[in-house]
């Protein structure tokens, strides 16, 4: 009944984008302070477990199931997938079943939230961040997903979004920002990056399970996989580069946290137009990316918003961007199932793009805002001036990322 090729490379993309949350904790891990490791660590792998019960219990229903609220989320029909059983197939491409739909999108359910905690590193209580995970969640990514992704909303006034740039990185980007606002400035912000090694394995994890992210989102196994895989590669590259010369020629150091960085910013970029644009598109994209997104982290150092590890410049403004760009340069020749952009004539469609990423940045921002707002009404945001000296990894977890005796 199921295309067994098929299924075998959606799980092989499920297992993909798995490790691309463990490769976010090494990439946050490193960039913190070495008081601070293990908490932004946590707060990744935590997200695995709790997001993991949400998803089963409502999330994939609340995403993909029904209609209600004139398209702005699902209903609970699949709670507890409900009606889903092992020959269900899954109704977007019958040759997959729908469990393994299931468990391809719950990684993306998983790795969203996990992105914003770089903004607020070592700000943030454990239990104030747990409720934050479950209500950011039901307020902000279900609704996105399923209005994107799930035939809401927005799928049917014909926005687009291959792998996630609105409802992934826009979303999260401008909640960090809420975030960073909110929990204010860290006392001390001069803390180095504890590991640039540990950064760069964070940085390939990441690169690596991004070709499941993004060509796996072609929920199929055609020559639309390979060309989003392909252009996920080539804007990386490009992004990567053009960061690296763009700050060796403004410090006069080639640096390599640059470069790292940078990759991340392609390939955030690249996220929602993967599967809809040429290759010469996403050479073009990259190097975007990696100057617009440079900027962006540095006015964010002006304007004194204290974006710890920049969540906000690479996958805010990254998101953003990629989807404006792919209302100038989507066309069907690549993709059947994509729209012509600007540059093929229809500007229609770039319209909707950028209506629909300044909604969900305005949106994610608002909600995230309020939502921390009312979660300190409950139990204290921000960590106590001693904790955060002291550094989280003792003070919440009371535990040590090394034993600095033994060193």
């Amino acid at each position: 009944m199921f295309d067994t090729g098929t299924t075998g490379f959606m799980l092989l993309a499920t297992s993909l984008v798995m490790l691309m949350t463990p490769g976010l904790a090494f990439f946050y891990g490193g960039l913190a302070g070495k008081r601070n490791i293990l908490g932004i660590m946590m707060q990744s792998f935590v997200s695995m477990g709790i997001t993991t019960i949400m998803w089963f219990v409502c999330g994939y229903s609340l995403c993909f199931s029904g209609d209600t609220m004139g398209g702005l989320i699902g209903n609970f029909d699949k709670a507890f997938m409900a009606g889903v059983d092992l020959n269900t197939p899954f109704a977007g491409n019958t040759k997959l079943p729908e469990f393994v739909f299931m468990a391809y999108q719950m990684m993306f359910a998983i790795i969203t939230p996990a992105l914003i905690t770089g903004a607020f590193v070592n700000r943030v209580t454990f239990k104030s961040y747990l409720l934050f995970l479950i209500l950011w969640q039901v307020l902000v990514y279900y609704p996105f997903a399923h209005m994107v992704w799930g035939g809401g909303l927005l799928a049917k006034w014909g926005v687009l979004d291959f792998a996630g740039g609105i409802v992934v990185h826009a979303t999260a980007g401008f909640a960090a920002l809420a975030s960073v606002i909110y929990v204010g400035k860290r006392r001390d912000k001069e803390s180095p990056p504890n590991s640039i090694p540990l950064i760069a394995i964070g940085t390939g994890l990441l690169w690596f399970g991004w070709y499941g992210f993004n060509a796996g989102s072609a929920l199929d196994v055609n020559a639309v996989t390979g060309l989003a895989f392909l252009n996920t590669d080539v804007a990386a590259s490009f992004a990567a580069i053009t960061w690296l010369v763009l700050e060796w020629y403004l410090t006069g150091k080639p640096k390599f946290v640059g470069l790292l960085t940078g990759a991340v910013a392609g390939l955030a970029t690249i996220t929602p137009a993967a599967g809809f644009i040429s290759l010469p598109s996403a050479c073009i994209i990259g190097i975007s990316a990696g100057l617009i997104c440079y900027f962006a982290v540095h006015l964010k150092n002006k304007m004194g918003w204290d974006d710890a590890l920049d969540v906000w410049g690479v996958h805010g403004i990254g998101g953003c961007l990629g989807t404006i760009l792919l209302g100038v340069f989507a066309v069907k020749s690549m993709n059947a199932a994509g729209a012509d952009g600007l540059l093929a004539g229809d500007g229609m469609f770039f319209v909707k793009q950028l209506v629909a990423v300044v909604g969900a940045c305005v949106y994610g921002y608002i909600f995230t805002y309020g939502m921390l707002a009312l979660i300190n009404k409950i139990t204290p945001v921000k960590v106590t001036e001693s904790d955060e000296d002291a550094g989280i990894d003792t003070a919440i977890h009371g535990e040590k990322a090394y034993d600095e005796g033994a060193l």
